[in-house]
């Protein structure tokens, strides 16, 4: 007699359409432009220090997301999976020195009167950032690479955020030199794009519900790392010129 062993119904794997609805939903619940500072940075409401302080704070996040994508690129199987994701770090460094986002940050703090050998020497970096920052790093790097993309997906929210910003900085805040703005113009395209790839790959990935869920989760995560940091921020007294 053969016994044949069914999964339970509540363990299988959700559609695709399902799946893709359920990490769209995360974002769409948690993601930081929800947040209280968030919101008065959009509205104007931000004092010229709490804006440098973001930003001076936010560069510690930026700084690092080359060294987490390297953790990733280090974890995936083909050529062609390096070479996608190789040009996120690229993106981000750059091919030459003084291009790529991270310099871009750099002129955005130059534009709000930050100086730049501080942003650098991480000076003002508050330790509740360090801490969210090296989470999601040590994440990127302990966790397999379905997880580690899947935490990437805050990408799909990334673009309506930025055109917001760009928007309220240039009405809200004019002693931003504009050519400052450059960063998050320049990320609106890369973030469409970025998204929709790593969507792919997760979607491709998950082919259990367990797989689902821990997908799912790891995105959950980047979106406490990102509210984590403006937690920080909007708690911290930040003295002018900080």
């Amino acid at each position: 007699m053969v016994t044949t062993l069914l999964t339970p119904v509540g363990d299988a794997p959700w559609s695709t359409e399902e799946f893709e609805s359920r990490l769209r939903a995360v974002p769409e619940e948690r993601y930081h432009d929800r947040h209280a500072f968030n919101i008065r940075m959009h509205s104007g409401a931000l004092s010229q220090a709490e804006l440098r302080c973001w930003i001076a704070n936010r560069f510690h996040y930026q700084r690092h997301l080359p060294v987490k994508d390297a953790l990733i690129t280090a974890k995936l199987p083909t050529p062609a999976l390096r070479r996608m994701w190789l040009r996120r770090i690229q993106d981000h460094d750059g091919l030459e020195e003084g291009e790529g986002g991270i310099e871009r940050w750099l002129r955005l703090g130059e534009a709000a009167g930050l100086d730049r050998e501080t942003l650098l020497r991480g000076d003002t970096v508050l330790p509740g950032v360090r801490l969210a920052v090296d989470g999601y790093v040590n994440f990127c790097r302990l966790r397999p690479p379905l997880e580690a993309v899947a935490a990437s997906l805050t990408e799909l929210s990334a673009p309506d955020l930025i055109r917001t910003r760009v928007a309220a900085f240039e009405r809200h805040y004019p002693w931003i030199d504009p050519d400052g703005l450059a960063y998050f113009r320049s990320r609106v395209p890369q973030s469409r794009r970025d998204g929709a790839e790593a969507l792919r790959l997760v979607l491709s990935w998950a082919y259990t519900r367990k797989d689902q869920e821990r997908a799912v989760a790891a995105l959950r995560f980047a979106c406490d790392v990102l509210w984590s940091l403006l937690d920080a921020v909007a708690h911290e007294h930040c003295p002018e010129g900080s």
